[in-house]
């Protein structure tokens, strides 16, 4: 029903007592969002009731993750006619809130994808001759399902990888691709917890995850809400951690995926995947289908998010280098296919050219 509450994030994220987001109300709801910035000190929501509030959100990784940020962006763009009947208003505020929405960070192709379905259904012949608020509903109607199909789809990329982590073993993961970053109960780690579950014992490494550290933050966080044995290390030391043979598998996941299986994830991901691939440990991306980008023919193509210089001073106010240095900050990089032994997702354990999910 499109007034009804969607499953919850709670319930699919196995024992975790957080919702990372959460459309509340009909279609003069809002969308509420567990606020990541504030991890894991406060644990606080923040309620977006205009698609800049969604935009805004996503900009300052308040919501986060490709699949989370689709999720959030199909909502976000339902607030454009909160409050309006005319079926003449809602077209035009639909049409203001396409661009900022579907601009609001690059990398992710989630967020591009499910903006352009939300479109698809807005323009399609059965919405033609419907009024203001009946377009209204059938478009909250389809976000509740893009949000529904995010969980479905994580419950199976975990199904899919459960078998790959070794009982008794050491994972290294890299940001967070958890429940934080999806509607469900995560990428990477729904591969963890599925395991888990069957009943396999091993402990995870997550990478700090400079400059924002998203897996000290925010993984270790997740994780041991889990009950999953977690131990936190600086970026730069996995390469000791391989040397040493104390990691037997890596599982990251991605915000796209070319068509040749190249990956863009979080900035650091290549250097573990080429110390994965010099150690001889398999490397894994985890992914839901809409993470895919099939117009682009390699990872070349993917556009690189850049942000702030204030994110790379965050950790050292009092420590900054010498007046007149300059910084670079890319959000992102891409593991090439050669990197990587397979790509987990709802279709199962995939390699290019990905025929099941085209």
């Amino acid at each position: 029903m499109p007034g009804g509450p969607a499953e919850s994030t709670a319930s699919e994220a196995w024992n975790l007592s957080f919702m990372t987001l959460e459309w509340v109300g009909d279609i003069d709801g809002a969308l509420h969002i567990l606020d990541q910035t504030l991890l894991p000190k406060s644990q606080q929501q923040r309620i977006l009731e205009q698609p800049s509030d969604v935009v805004e959100a996503i900009q300052q990784l308040a919501v986060r993750g490709a699949p989370a940020i689709g999720v959030a962006a199909a909502y976000g763009l339902c607030l454009a006619s909160r409050g309006c009947e005319q079926i003449e208003q809602v077209r035009a505020r639909w049409d203001a809130a396409l661009h900022p929405m579907r601009q609001a960070r690059p990398t992710a192709v989630n967020l591009q994808h499910m903006v352009d379905r939300m479109d698809r259904i807005a323009r399609s012949p059965s919405c033609a001759d419907l009024d203001g608020v009946s377009l209204r509903a059938r478009l909250l109607e389809e976000a509740r399902a893009i949000e529904l199909q995010d969980q479905q789809f994580c419950r199976a990329i975990g199904a899919a990888g459960a078998d790959l982590i070794p009982d008794g073993g050491t994972v290294l993961t890299h940001c967070n691709a958890g429940a934080l970053a999806t509607a469900g109960q995560g990428t990477a780690l729904s591969v963890l917890y599925q395991a888990w579950r069957s009943g396999k014992r091993f402990r995870v490494l997550a990478d700090e995850t400079r400059p924002l550290l998203q897996g000290s933050r925010l993984t270790a966080w997740e994780l041991q809400k889990s009950g999953i044995p977690v131990d936190v290390i600086c970026d730069g030391a996995s390469g000791s951690f391989f040397q040493a043979g104390e990691i037997d598998l890596v599982i990251t996941g991605s915000d796209r995926i070319a068509a040749n299986g190249d990956a863009a994830n979080k900035i650091g991901t290549y250097t573990i995947a080429s110390l994965a691939r010099a150690h001889d440990v398999p490397f894994f991306i985890a992914a839901p289908s809409s993470t895919f980008d099939f117009s682009l023919d390699d990872g070349t193509q993917i556009p690189i998010e850049q942000r702030g210089e204030s994110e790379v001073w965050s950790l050292a106010a009092d420590e900054r280098p010498p007046e007149g240095i300059g910084y670079k900050n890319p959000a992102f990089d891409v593991t090439p296919a050669s990197h990587i032994h397979g790509w987990i997702t709802e279709a199962g354990l995939l390699q290019p050219p990905f025929e099941a999910i085209r």
